[in-house]
């Protein structure tokens, strides 16, 4: 039987998350990593690794943000998810999570740290349960959610891109 969109978020308690969809910690480590052993951009102490679920429906998308951190993002029901990445040095690439490996979709995909990205379901009235995991462990510290112009004016040949898949 497959899984409805109301039984996912009321058997994981799932929230809203505000770069859209919605969300639930599922782990974070116990053990942490000082400050000191961290690169420059964290401020503070992070735990070795967090794990998130997350659901997404056709309806919305992931807005284009980043995170200091590298960011596995891992498959698990409903429709294929279109993840776009801006990379610091403005090249766009685009890669399907899902797991149908003949038309190219991938089980799991790594986004690099400081790089943007969003997401979007691919299937109309569809949605997408995935996972993603965070090393070092994430903090809202760490989230940067893009602003629509600023992006426009750092990536202006991503504009199109951009513009579809920010919030004003």
């Amino acid at each position: 039987m497959k899984n409805t969109l109301e039984q996912l978020i009321t058997k994981f308690d799932l929230k809203p998350h505000p770069e859209g969809g919605y969300y639930k910690e599922t782990y974070r480590s116990s053990g942490t990593i000082a400050e000191a052993n961290l690169p420059a951009a964290y401020d503070g102490e992070r735990n070795y690794a967090t794990s998130i679920y997350f659901l997404l429906m056709a309806d919305n998308f992931s807005s284009f943000h980043r995170i200091n951190q590298d960011e596995i993002w891992h498959f698990y029901d409903g429709s294929p998810l279109l993840l776009h990445i801006i990379t610091p040095e403005g090249v766009y690439s685009e890669h399907l999570i899902g797991i149908d490996l003949s038309r190219g979709e991938v089980p799991q995909y790594v986004v690099p740290g400081g790089c943007w990205f969003a997401a979007e379901v691919i299937e109309p009235s569809g949605f997408s349960f995935i996972g993603c995991t965070v090393s070092p462990g994430f903090s809202f510290a760490d989230f940067q959610l893009g602003k629509r112009s600023e992006l426009i004016n750092d990536f202006p040949k991503h504009a199109d891109v951009i513009e579809r898949l920010t919030r004003g």
